[in-house]
């Protein structure tokens, strides 16, 4: 159980570090990287939104393996 919990937790700490370098900055972000330009509307925004949402999910469960393993370790 420990080791799945572990393994698990590696992942999540790979997937909200991506996660959150793909987000905006002040000017460009996900936009820019793709070559799409600054503004933030239609289908852009709605990536973003995406990618915010997806960003809450992976650092709750992050939060969640590590509360499980604190406990676990003990």
């Amino acid at each position: 159980m420990t080791s799945l919990l572990i393994v698990l937790h590696s992942i999540l700490c790979v997937i909200v570090i991506s996660l959150v370098l793909m987000h905006s900055g002040r000017d460009a972000g996900l936009s820019g990287a793709f070559g799409m330009g600054g503004s933030s509307s239609g289908s852009t925004a709605i990536v973003e939104k995406n990618l915010t949402r997806a960003t809450i999910v992976a650092s709750l469960l992050f939060a969640l393996t590590t509360y499980g393993l604190d406990h676990l370790l003990k």
